[in-house]
Parts: C-alpha cells; structure tokens; sequence
C-alpha cells in the first residue's frame, strides 16, 4: 500500500534462504536511489508432503505456527539486512499466507515496482512448477517487475541500460523506464529495434530496414530532452529478438521490455519476447505493463 505521504513502494518478495539476497540488495538501492520506501513481502506458502504412508500429519494450526514463525525470522533478518545496506531506506515488513506470486501479484496496484529474484529454472521448471514465481508475477502485474537472476554488470564502462523497441506502446512505456533507471545510474541507453527477417524474405528489404528505422527514432524521440545527462544509442539489428537482446545485456546494468509488443497475439498474457529474455537473460530483467 501507499505510504501517508502517497509514496508508491518498491515491493521485494524475500526468500526464505539468506544466502539468497541479490533481489533484496537490488530492491534496496533502488528504492534509495528513488527515495522510496521499501516493503518486504514473504508469502508463506502451503505445506507440501514429505510424509511416510500411515503417519499421522499435523494439524493444520501446528502446520501454521511453524510456518510463521519461520516467516518472521526470514523478514527480521531481511529487514536488518536492507538496515544495514541502505540505512535511509524507510523499511516494512509484510507476512502473508498463500502462494508467493498470488501474493506479489495482489501487491503491484499499489507498488512502484515489484522485485523478484530467479534462479535460471528450466522452461519445463519455471511454466509448471508451483514454486515459480518470475512468468506468473509478471504475465499479471500492473506495475513494473525487476527480475534478478544476477548482480548488476557495474564494471562495464560506460555503463548502459538495454530497452527493447517495436513501436507498441509496451515498447514506449519500456523506453521511458529505461531512460529513468539510466538517470538514476548516470548511464548511457542503448535502444535496439530487432528486425526478424521471414523465412522466405521480402521484396525490399531496404525499405522494410527504413521503417524499422523510422519507427525506432519516433519512440525514443523527445528522451533526450527530459534527461539529458543520459546518452542514447539506438540502431536495428537483424536476428531473433531474444537472442540479440540477450546478447546486447550482456554486460548490461538491466534489460528493459515490455510485457507485450506487436508480435504477441490477442489474450496472450506475457510475450514470448518477454518471456524468452527472463529465461535467458544474464542480468537483471524490467518487465514493464501499459
């Protein structure tokens, strides 16, 4: 929820292994650097098996004391964590029962950003398992999702973020994240339009290589105005837009996408672009929704 002062929060799920805590540290900067303040977010969860035929299960009242007592040492040791990471990050804490990306979900009205962590599942592991949380959370949000499978690559000079164009109004709403990320950071923008040619090719590919071109510089257009201190690249690339995007962040800051663009299909809830980037991308990944 928003703070008194109307404050929209930066909204962390924490895991429950502390030697899990790249999410939480990239929550914590960034909501020092945005002067937010930062709620931590532990779903509960429901107790799963593990019991041999025959024994007798706890009652479900046993089954939840153990389960919040847990929840609360995760979040004392997560808030002590941020304390000491970013002291002027006004913190709160939240313990929540259910599954975490029903939970995280219902958090992103009132949130600035929602930040996750992801540990490279397999496709089969991250669309099936009930333990999945980055596809589900960010299919459905409606605010921005940060996906952390990775620390930031802070050592590339200069350093830049990577926002992924297609003329969508996805793609403007990722651009104007981007541009904001990179002003927070004093980085560069690297704006890429990736062109996937047919298989059986077209007639003017020169033509088909301008509107791309037209198309990418009127969505970035006016950027440079409002933050002038962030220097833009922008080009169109031919190849399959997961892997150019990909491979572009690699040494990236983050990746910036939007939830959806022109190549998805109606009542799709998340792009395969989208998707394929949270797979794959060794960075942190911004979905960001319209």
């Amino acid at each position: 929820m928003s703070g008194a002062d109307g404050r929209r929060p930066i909204v962390v799920g924490v895991e429950p292994d502390t030697s899990k805590r790249l999410a939480l540290a990239w929550a914590a900067d960034e909501a020092d650097r945005r002067a937010l303040p930062l709620r931590l977010v532990h779903a509960l969860g429901v107790p799963s098996g593990g019991y041999r035929p025959g024994e007798a299960r706890p009652a479900w009242e046993q089954w939840s004391q153990v389960l919040r007592s847990a929840g609360e040492r995760v979040l004392e040791d997560a808030v002590a964590f941020v304390e000491s990471r970013r002291p002027a990050v006004e913190v709160s804490a939240s313990l929540v029962e259910g599954e975490p990306a029903w939970v995280l979900r219902e958090e992103t009205p009132s949130a600035s950003m929602v930040v996750v962590g992801s540990w490279h599942l397999s496709t089969r592991r991250e669309l099936f398992s009930s333990a999945s949380v980055a596809l589900p959370l960010t299919a459905h949000a409606t605010c921005p999702v940060a996906v952390v499978p990775e620390p930031e690559h802070v050592t590339q000079e200069p350093a830049y973020f990577v926002v992924g164009v297609d003329g969508s109004p996805h793609s403007v709403a990722a651009v104007d994240l981007a541009f904001e990320e990179a002003a927070l950071r004093g980085a560069a923008v690297r704006a890429l339009y990736v062109w996937r040619p047919p298989l059986l090719g077209v007639l003017d590919e020169d033509a088909v290589l301008r509107e791309c071109r037209r198309v990418l510089s009127e969505t970035v257009a006016g950027r440079t105005a409002t933050h002038p201190e962030v220097e833009l690249h922008h080009e169109v690339v031919r190849g399959h837009p997961v892997r150019v995007l990909t491979q572009a962040s690699e040494h990236a800051l983050g990746l910036v996408v939007g939830t959806r663009g022109h190549g998805g299909f109606t009542g799709m809830l998340l792009g395969s672009v989208s998707q394929g980037v949270l797979h794959h991308a060794r960075c942190p990944v911004v979905t960001v929704p319209v």
